[in-house]
């Protein structure tokens, strides 16, 4: 994975939004054995501790090691979560735009010494309960982080990613897979063009054909161009051609040594065994060294800048004429600041302390590696109570302390790049005529004996991808490592004002969340179509009581932010049933209840929809958004498309979130007339700004429960309209209605777009949540995104991404992502159902699978968020541990059957996303633009 990630914030201290996740106490168990065990100077395991600290406000305890043969630094938070976590980065500094340090994290996962077999972290995916594995290159480092709640996962995935990172193979033929090759066009046809292939290659062209990802680029080259940032990290396609096996090796051995890595461990595990781990696995095995990737300093500049980048034109894009982006961007030093939103900015400190999150260790590790990588102190970052003390301080001694920044970082800094992106035409033509030189060269240069050579690899590389892997060596959990029974949430209901509510009781840290859902019933597509934007607009209009943005400036002092989204959702019981509304969700410090009840009053009562020039503004943003989305999720839009000619909800959730709706909020935002537009939010506001057949949800902890249900029932009384009757059950508060003139019918359609890679997708008719099928197509899925579709299309296909995945709308579906096949790609969606029928999974597989099954299954659930789904779904617990006891129970034959079943003679529904193809002009295909 890629992402770029400025340098703007080296070695300060930052004050980041964590939020998180534990008891709801003032002493954690953890961090205070934790602070009584570990003091300064102990040595354990080859290591020495150096600083501990407890940091009450976030309820654990910071301690900072390092490896005494080798160097390697390692920070340990001990803290009351079982959700544990491990990371460890490198500080990687490439000198060129191959995308060395990319390719590398591609290729440290494929084998390692201890364990050989293909593609050992894909593999895990299956063996593990893991709740997060993965990996990325930023502009200056590389990390790997994974997290588990399972004690023995935990070890099995820390032994295998040490053995990656610094033992890897680093095998030539998956550096050809992984990186770049030059390969036949069909790998068994001499005859067939020889042409570029690798999955880096063609995921680095999916993500530079965006002109977002484009000018954030082009920004940090320019901005700070004399070391690593002004290149790109993750490659830049053309550049990516010249990297070699070598280059690659030597950049591992300079840059993959603990001496230069920073090792992050997080939760209720004991250190102690962690350590060992690390140490016995890998440090011992090393000897400190000066891995010389320090970044020096930018040059600061004594006269502002300015420069001119190209993108491709945006054929989404409301105004085509309106496509230029222009920025200024400084170099900020060392110290920063804050936003000078004083009040709000302490509040948004204090609220996102006390907001659980079930991924506080991952957040904590993403938000502190770019200044650790930079040699600042990660635990003084941690310490937001010591950071906002002297903040106010400063402030108390000098009130212009926040203007006299200003001035000294920006007024008068000129190291500042003012640069512009417009769009040229020929742009995309000459990325490809570009690529087609490169090969031409590269071709010319072969002899008779390269060529064969060419096609020898390919064919080593195909045999290699066939091979069945012998992935015995692997650690694994077993199924009986997983808990049979379901983790329940106690549910309360009342009626207020004959509305249902469902109460959730939860240690929430004085923190009370709010949800709410009206339901629309029937209505019209073309009042459909605009409810996305609606629920975009309507907590952004302002009120009579409030313009914008005042209105903004409350919900930032009083509350975590107010939203508003479509409600779509498929009767569990039947795919012909579903509840279409809107869904209220906010969260507020337990004080601040009361105003935040004042906002959503103010919604509902008097919300200012006819501001033409505030709504303009707003539509223009959105269509940007989605337009933008495209690139980045294209593989989302497919599924939707493919989903919508199967299904109900399908159909909706395509009207509402998929291409359908990229193009109206295109046509809507060149408008220069919206009254039509407005009459028509404002008929939506009628439907849904009342409290006729609302239901509510709230959770709080025990002690704040009753003042929160005393708020909830002053705002329901104060809401327009009229009360439904009375609601005793949320059976009887869901409103479900029936499309009864929807068939599912086949359905080929192509988006085109200049794209230099395709986004694919297939959907057939499946079933819903509590059907009995329902665990064994979820099996399936899995099964056939790991054994069949992976080495297909990615490790064959050098798509950047595959799966399959039965989802909450009643279908089945196949995808691929940053793909450069299409026909290709959807043979091998057809041909899922021969692989399943040639029995080419083992019982070991099955177990695989379900272990995934689970391991998304058990996801952890924040205090704020547990029993929410009940809530908005109506699937209960009991219906979860009945789908859990079939889960247990699913067995090959029930596979193979369910394959038959559900992929064989049914409708079948394929939507493309791409450039043009001659394939899809051949007949059968509608096509759209």
């Amino acid at each position: 994975m890629y992402r770029i990630l400025r340098a703007g914030n080296r070695g300060r201290n930052c004050i980041a939004k964590w939020r998180h996740f534990g008891r709801d106490c003032t002493t954690s168990t953890v961090s205070k054995e934790a602070l009584d065990r570990y003091h300064p100077g102990v040595t354990l395991h080859g290591y020495q501790v150096e600083r501990v600290e407890e940091v009450p406000e976030l309820y654990l305890t910071a301690i900072k090691l390092s490896h005494l043969q080798t160097g390697a630094e390692h920070l340990h938070i001990a803290r009351d979560d079982s959700n544990n976590v491990f990371s460890v980065g490198f500080r990687t500094t490439p000198m060129d735009d191959t995308g060395v340090s990319h390719i590398l994290e591609h290729t440290v996962l494929c084998g390692s010494h201890r364990y050989p077999c293909r593609d050992p972290f894909f593999k895990m995916l299956n063996r593990s309960l893991s709740t997060f594995m993965n990996a990325w290159t930023a502009s200056d480092y590389t990390m790997y982080p994974f997290s588990t709640q399972n004690g023995k996962d935990f070890q099995n995935l820390l032994s295998v990613y040490l053995d990656a990172v610094f033992f890897p193979n680093l095998d030539k033929l998956d550096f050809l897979q992984e990186g770049w090759r030059l390969e036949h066009g069909a790998t068994e046809d001499r005859a067939s063009p020889i042409t570029f292939k690798g999955v880096v290659f063609n995921e680095m062209k999916g993500a530079m054909s965006s002109a977002a990802q484009l000018y954030a680029v082009g920004c940090q080259n320019r901005l700070l161009p004399s070391h690593t940032y002004s290149y790109n990290s993750g490659g830049d396609p053309i550049a990516i051609l010249d990297l070699t096996h070598q280059q690659l090796k030597d950049f591992h051995a300079s840059h993959y040594h603990p001496s230069n890595a920073r090792f992050f461990t997080y939760g209720d595990q004991p250190l102690d065994a962690h350590l060992q781990l690390i140490n016995e696995s890998a440090l011992e095995h090393f000897q400190r060294i000066d891995s010389d990737t320090d970044i020096p300093d930018e040059t600061v500049w004594t006269e502002k800048r300015s420069a001119a980048i190209t993108c491709p034109p945006d054929t989404m894009a409301p105004d085509p004429d309106k496509q230029t982006t222009v920025s200024v961007s400084y170099l900020l030093p060392r110290e920063g600041f804050e936003a000078d939103r004083i009040e709000a900015v302490l509040h948004s400190v204090e609220l996102a302390q006390r907001h659980q999150s079930t991924t506080f260790g991952i957040q904590i590790i993403s938000s502190l590696m770019p200044m650790w990588n930079q040699d600042g102190d990660p635990i003084s970052s941690l310490q937001l109570d010591r950071l906002v003390a002297s903040f106010k301080r400063k402030l108390a001694e000098n009130p212009r302390y926040l203007q006299d920044l200003v001035q000294r970082y920006f007024i008068d800094n000129n190291h500042q790049l003012w640069l512009e992106m417009s769009p040229d035409s020929e742009y995309t033509p000459k990325q490809e005529k570009e690529e087609a030189a490169k090969l031409e060269e590269r071709l010319r240069e072969l002899t008779n004996d390269d060529k064969e050579q060419v096609y020898q690899t390919g064919l080593q590389l195909a045999d290699a991808q066939n091979q069945e892997a012998d992935i015995s060596c692997l650690p694994t959990v077993t199924i009986s490592d997983i808990d049979p029974k379901t983790k329940r949430t106690v549910i309360k209901t009342e009626n207020l004002s004959g509305s249902y509510v469902q109460l959730h009781e939860q240690p929430t840290n004085g923190v009370t969340y709010f949800r709410g859902v009206s339901p629309l019933g029937a209505l019209d597509t073309d009042l459909l179509l605009y409810l996305p934007l609606f629920c975009n607009i309507v907590t952004q209009m302002g009120t009579d009581e409030s313009n914008f943005r005042e209105f903004a400036k409350q919900e930032e002092l009083k509350t975590g932010g107010l939203s508003v989204s479509p409600h779509i959702v498929q009767n569990a019981s039947s795919t012909d049933a579903y509840e279409l509304g809107i869904v209220l969700g906010s969260h507020c410090l337990d004080r601040k209840l009361d105003d935040m009840m004042n906002l959503w009053q103010q919604i509902f009562n008097s919300v200012t929809l006819s501001d033409h020039d505030r709504l303009s503004t707003l539509i223009r943003m959105e269509a940007s958004d989605l337009s933008n989305s495209v690139a980045f999720m294209g593989h989302a839009f497919a599924m939707r498309g493919a989903a919508s000619a199967v299904s109900t909800v399908g159909k909706l959730s395509e009207l509402t979130g998929g291409i359908t709706q990229v193009n109206l909020m295109k046509q809507i935002a060149e408008l220069e007339d919206l009254s039509e537009v407005i009459s028509k939010l404002q008929r939506l506001s009628s439907l849904v700004l009342n409290r006729t057949d609302m239901r509510f949800c709230l959770n709080a902890s025990p002690e704040s429960m009753s003042a929160a249900v005393n708020a909830l029932g002053q705002f329901i009384d104060q809401l327009p309209g009229a009360p439904a009757s009375s609601k005793p059950s949320l059976d009887s508060a869901q409103a479900f209605i029936t499309d009864e003139e929807f068939n599912p019918t086949s359905s080929q359609k192509h988006f085109r777009i200049p794209f230099p890679v395709n986004y694919v997708s297939m959907a057939t008719t499946a079933v819903p949540y509590k059907h009995g099928d329902f665990p064994k197509l979820m099996v399936l899925a899995r099964l056939l995104s790991s054994k069949f579709l992976h080495k297909e299309i990615r490790e064959k296909g050098g798509a950047y991404g595959s799966g399959a995945s039965i989802g909450t709308d009643g279908t089945f579906k196949f995808y691929s992502y940053r793909d450069p096949h299409s026909m290709d790609t959807l043979e091998v969606f057809r041909r899922s159902l021969s692989w399943m029928q040639s029995g080419g999974f083992t019982a070991h597989d099955l177990d695989e699978a379900k272990f995934a099954v689970f391991s998304n299954v058990d996801s952890p659930i924040a205090p704020g968020s547990k029993g929410v789904s009940t809530f908005l779904n109506g699937v209960t617990d009991d219906d979860r541990q009945t789908q859990r006891d079939r889960l247990f129970k699913v067995s090959s034959h029930d596979i193979t059957d369910t394959a038959d079943r559900y992929l064989g003679e049914r409708w079948y529904s394929s939507y493309l996303i791409g450039p043009e193809n001659d394939a899809t002009k051949q007949g059968g295909w509608t096509l759209q633009e």
